[in-house]
Formats: structure tokens, C-alpha cells, sequence
């Protein structure tokens, strides 16, 4: 293509992208397209998309769905390959909190047989980051790792010389992911994990400490405000979470065990409450998580009489899901959530809904509801392939849709 041509295929490009067409980028996109988009920008955007659907759902569709934004080319340039070089500003602001997004981009278009077979992006992922976080939070995570890869994401608690206890920035940052991972269609399972010989020891009693005489309510409400947001979120998302327990899992860390799905402990896990001994009652959702996962006397038995368990035990009482050697937490707890992130993710996230709603619903009530949601999940492309899979005898790949 020459170099009119090229430009007069962009420009029609970016008026797609603008009026949200869908019927015209399918007529402009190539069916081998490809792209590749800005490692590191939020909401798990930076990556490789395999085809135009591809890109259109997983990136542009997000962008649309977390940013009121538009791609204005400026410069066009043809390059001694073929290909197209175009410079130009993402204007707009992120949807959550109305915070103005000014960003440069370079994309490199590729183009065969009169349409757009490759994208390749260029931008400021530090800026997209910054307009879409929504409460003034630094993008850079200083105490949890944070990762979305293959449609994983892993949320690594990162304060191993404190055994990962949980301080007001540990809460902050809890919450802040657990909005990205909402926020995020591509996740399909979310891995629980801390770094080091602990998952977490629970609040971290040394910050606490230094509070001064009368400061300690607030700094536990500001602490707690956060960080109960987090597990209400967890709580409802619509994919699985696999929790990977090591060493020590105690006090209000222990409500993010609970909003696991799945969770793998290592034989050197030890749980507690210890609240009592400080004289405080719990946080972390334990008085309503607990009761309900090992009943109300051996709940008050692990608050009233400080009752630590092993791996074994609370594998009993039916804290964990499965005991396996330390040796192996990593690498079993990983496997395990990539098995679920490969599975049916929208039947697993209405399965996590009927779970939950159960909790406070009559048996009525939870019929209806699993009536909706059956007959929701069984109009998904995920499910027709299975079950042809199934009477065909071939295991089925679902794709989460």
C-alpha cells in the first residue's frame, strides 16, 4: 500500500475506535490481526492479543469500560517496510473518579491486503495508572507484589521481615488490588500468597504500638476501613481465589484465608486468633467467617481459649482445603489456580454468588436463585462447548465466556 492509502486506512481506524463501530473494525482489521500493547499499563491492559476479538473485548472494551478516552493521531509517517508510524495523545479521564488522562502514543500499524493485520503500542502506562486509581494511592505497590499474567493474577503479601503484618499501608494497598483485580475482565483466578516463612501474623503490633495515648481507636478504624473494603471485594468477585498458607496465619489476616476458595497449606502452618490476649475482639470478617466454616463452639474455643492449630487440625476443622509438604505449597497452589483460571469462569463466579447468598437465604429463595443462574450460565459459549465436548468424548477448553 502506498502512502495515501495507508494513512486514509488509519484515519478510518481511529474514527472507529472513536464512534465505538464495531460492524467497521471488523471490515478494517485483518483476520490475522495481531497486537501488542505497553507492558505495565493497569487493570492487566500491557500484553500480546491474539486476534481482532481478542483486542477489541480484552483491551479497547476495557479501556472503555474504566476510561472515557480517545486516540487523537497526529503524525503519519510511512516506514521503508510497509508498515505505518503514527504519533499522536490519548485525551480523556478515567471513569471511577473523573481524574484527566493526557498521555502520548506511538503505534506502528502493519497492514495486508487492505487491512490492518498488526498494532503495536507505545504510551506513559504510568499516567493510564494514575488517572485510574481512585484514591490518590501511589501506582508503585510498596508492600504486596501485584501481577496479572495469562489471565492470573497473584496478590503476594511482601513484608516477609515482619512476617507480613498487616500496617495501615498494607490495608491501603489490600484494597487497591482488590479494586484492579474488579476491575480487570481478563482475570479469571486470583492467588492469595505472602513472601517469606509467613503468610501473615495479622495486625502488625509494633505500628500499633507506637500510637499515642487515645490514638489507637482511629488508627484501628482507619486501618480496618480499608482493609474490610478488600475482603468485601475479594469476597465478591466473579472468579475463584486460591489462598497459599505458609508458617504463621493469624488474626485478621485470616479473613483473607476465608475469602478463598481453595486453600493450600503447607505442614509448618500454624492458625490463631490471639485477639483475646490482647484484649480485642476480632476484625477480618472472623465472627461472621468463622461460625459458619467450623461451627460457633469450636469458633469461641479459638478466641475464648486461644486454641492454636496445625496444618493438620485445621485441615480438620475445615479451615484449609488440603495439607501438602512446604516443599510444595508453591508449586501445587500455582497449579491449582491455573487450573481454575482455564476453567469456566463466568459459571465459576455465579457459583461463588449462590455460595454466598446461601449464607442468609431460605432454601426458596435459593432455588429461584439457582434456576437464574443456571439458565444464565447454560447461554454461554463455554457451556455449549463443553457439553458438545462432553457427548463427543474430547475434553473441552473453556474460554471464560
Amino acid at each position: 500500500m502506498d502512502s495515501s492509502a495507508s494513512i486514509t486506512l488509519a484515519r478510518n481506524f481511529y474514527e472507529a475506535l472513536a464512534n465505538g463501530d464495531r460492524s467497521r473494525l471488523g471490515q478494517l482489521l485483518h483476520p490475522k490481526f495481531a497486537g501488542h500493547t505497553t507492558e505495565g499499563l493497569p487493570l492487566g491492559l500491557g500484553g500480546d492479543y491474539a486476534n481482532a476479538d481478542d483486542m477489541r473485548r480484552n483491551f479497547w472494551g476495557k479501556i472503555a469500560k474504566n476510561y472515557a478516552a480517545k486516540a487523537h493521531p497526529g503524525d503519519f509517517r510511512l516506514l521503508d517496510d510497509g508498515r505505518l508510524f503514527v504519533q499522536g495523545r490519548y485525551s480523556g479521564e478515567a471513569l471511577a473518579n473523573g481524574a484527566k488522562l493526557d498521555a502520548e502514543f506511538i503505534h506502528i500499524l502493519s497492514f495486508t491486503g487492505g487491512q490492518i493485520s498488526g498494532l503495536t503500542q507505545l504510551t506513559d502506562s504510568e499516567r493510564w495508572a494514575k488517572a485510574v486509581q481512585t484514591d490518590g494511592a501511589a501506582s508503585r505497590l510498596s508492600t504486596l507484589e501485584f501481577r496479572v499474567h495469562d489471565t492470573l493474577a497473584t496478590i503476594t503479601l511482601n513484608r516477609p521481615e515482619a512476617h507480613n503484618a498487616i500496617d495501615a499501608r498494607v490495608a491501603s494497598e489490600l484494597y487497591e488490588v482488590a479494586k484492579r483485580c474488579a476491575n480487570d475482565a481478563t482475570i479469571r483466578c486470583v492467588l492469595l500468597q505472602g513472601r517469606g516463612k509467613s503468610f501473615t501474623v495479622g495486625g502488625d503490633l509494633p505500628f500499633l504500638s507506637n500510637a499515642k495515648s487515645g490514638e489507637l481507636p482511629g488508627l484501628l478504624r482507619s486501618m480496618t476501613g480499608p482493609f474490610h473494603d478488600a475482603l468485601r471485594t475479594f469476597a465478591r468477585l466473579r472468579v475463584p481465589i486460591v489462598a497459599s498458607v505458609q508458617g504463621a496465619a493469624a488474626g485478621g489476616g485470616l479473613g483473607l484465608m476465608h475469602c478463598a476458595d481453595i486453600v493450600l497449606a503447607a505442614d509448618n502452618t500454624k492458625i490463631a486468633l490471639g485477639f483475646g490476649s490482647l484484649g480485642l475482639t476480632t476484625d477480618g470478617g472472623n465472627s461472621w467467617f468463622l461460625p459458619r466454616l467450623v461451627g460457633m463452639r469450636r469458633a469461641a474455643e479459638l478466641y475464648f481459649e486461644g486454641r492454636v492449630l496445625n496444618a493438620n487440625e485445621a485441615l480438620e476443622w475445615g479451615l484449609v482445603t488440603r495439607v501438602v509438604p512446604l516443599a510444595e505449597l508453591e508449586t501445587q497452589a500455582l497449579a491449582c489456580a491455573r487450573r481454575l483460571a482455564s476453567g469456566p469462569t463466568q459459571a465459576f463466579g455465579e457459583m461463588r454468588r449462590l455460595f454466598r447468598e446461601s449464607l442468609t437465604a431460605s432454601l426458596s429463595e435459593q432455588l429461584a436463585a439457582e434456576t437464574e443462574a443456571l439458565s444464565l450460565t447454560s447461554a454461554t459459549t463455554d457451556a455449549a462447548q463443553a457439553i458438545a465436548s462432553f457427548v463427543g468424548k474430547r475434553k473441552p477448553v473453556f474460554h471464560g465466556r
